[in-house]
């Protein structure tokens, strides 16, 4: 697939990033050898092959789902600039 001026000077607006007029025809070769790439991609036969997520066969590491209160309520009410009681205190706002 080959991708012309325009289409880059899209992509790269779309993407947010500035290209000079004279670097478009250098980005749009390289979108075109990347889709290129993509396409041989496609020709390969993955006909029963599972899809893998490491290149190695692992699990991952599991742990016990259990609700906690964190056991740090001391330590992350010593962030708050005014605590009561336990709990982060705030300004009255409805009256």
């Amino acid at each position: 697939m080959a991708i012309d001026k325009e289409t880059a000077a899209k992509v790269a607006k779309l993407a947010r990033i500035r290209v000079e007029e004279d670097q478009l025809p250098a980005l749009a070769e390289e979108f075109s050898a990347i889709m290129g790439f993509i396409e041989q991609l496609s020709e390969v036969d993955v006909e029963g092959v599972e899809p893998m997520v490491s290149v190695t066969p692992m699990r991952l590491k599991r742990r016990e789902d259990v609700v906690t209160d964190g056991s740090q309520a001391e330590a992350v009410l010593k962030n708050a600039p005014d605590a009561r009681e336990g709990f982060f205190a705030v300004p009255k706002v409805v009256e």
